[in-house]
């Protein structure tokens, strides 16, 4: 069973992209739009503070009438982060998503941020990993399959 861990390594080296608690919503919706992201890390110094979403900038666009020129990230975050470790399963991280309905996870060991994770970056990873068994199984019922050495 893959875990974060692994996912993390197989990934493309991640740039975390973060704002700072009292940056502005347009500075974290310019980084995003900029990075490609649909999610950023709110940061303080170190210390993980919370996250920012596509829809947690919609829901403040719709409900809340203020300017995202004039409005600190801080009053917009999601302030209570779920987060996974390094050992956490891929499967267990999309029962959390799913469940939490979310599609970003910031991954932790400890008070150290490592990552972040989507759920998209869990799909590709299961979808590759489903490829190999089947490309394994192929080759082993059309006789091709290496199998163990002989001696």
């Amino acid at each position: 069973m893959r875990t974060v861990r692994e996912l993390l390594a197989a990934k493309s080296r991640q740039t975390l992209v973060y704002v700072g608690p009292d940056d502005t919503v347009f500075e974290a919706v310019t980084r995003m739009v900029k990075a490609n992201v649909g999610a950023i890390l709110v940061m303080d110094g170190s210390r993980l503070r919370g996250i920012m979403t596509e829809r947690d900038y919609l829901r403040f666009v719709t409900e809340l009438g203020r300017t995202a020129r004039d409005t600190p990230v801080l009053d917009l975050m999601t302030r209570k982060v779920l987060y996974v470790t390094p050992d956490t399963s891929i499967q267990e991280v999309m029962a959390l998503m799913t469940e939490a309905r979310i599609r970003h996870v910031p991954v932790m060991d400890g008070e150290t941020l490592l990552g972040l994770v989507s759920i998209g970056d869990c799909v590709k990873q299961l979808s590759r990993d489903q490829e190999v068994k089947l490309r394994t199984l192929e080759a082993y019922i059309s006789d091709t399959y290496p199998g163990p050495a002989q001696t």
